[in-house]
C-alpha cells in the first residue's frame, strides 16, 4: 500500500511540475535560464516545509499521509525540497556544521556527477549514433 501511495503521490507531483514549468515558460518567455526549475524547486522546498511541520511537530499529518505527500507527491515535484528540509533540519537540531557540509557537499558532488554523466552520456550517444 506504501508503494501505491508513493506511486500515486509521484505521478501527481511530476504532473504538477510539467505544469508549473509551463506556467513559468509562459510568464518568463523563453530564454536561457531555468525560471520553471527554479520556481518549482522554491515552491517545492515551501509546500515539503508545511507538509514535514504538520507531520513532525502538529503531528495532524499521519506517517502514510506523509509518505504519499513528502515522499511522493514532493518528491515526484522536485527532490530539492527534500535536500533543502534536511538541511534545514540539521541546523535546527544543532548540527551546523553538518548541514553546511551537506548542504556544500550535494551542491558540489552534484554538480560534477551531472558534469560527469553528460561527458559519458556524449560517449554513449556519440557512439550509439556513429558518429
Amino acid at each position: 500500500m506504501n508503494v501505491l501511495l508513493v506511486g500515486l503521490g509521484g505521478a501527481v507531483g511530476s504532473i504538477g511540475r510539467y505544469l508549473v514549468g509551463l506556467a513559468t515558460q509562459k510568464i518568463a518567455g523563453e530564454g536561457t535560464f531555468p525560471w520553471g526549475t527554479l520556481v518549482a524547486n522554491i515552491l517545492g522546498s515551501l509546500v515539503l516545509g508545511v507538509i514535514m511541520f504538520g507531520a513532525l511537530e502538529a503531528r495532524t499529518i499521519s506517517p502514510r499521509m506523509r509518505l504519499a505527500l513528502a515522499t511522493g507527491l514532493m518528491g515526484g515535484f522536485t527532490t530539492y525540497s527534500s535536500f533543502a528540509f534536511e538541511t534545514v533540519h540539521m541546523m535546527r537540531d544543532g548540527a551546523a556544521f553538518t548541514a553546511i557540509g551537506y548542504a556544500l557537499g550535494t551542491t558540489v558532488i552534484c554538480l560534477a556527477g551531472s558534469a560527469l554523466g553528460y561527458w559519458i552520456g556524449g560517449l554513449v550517444f556519440q557512439t550509439t549514433l556513429g558518429s
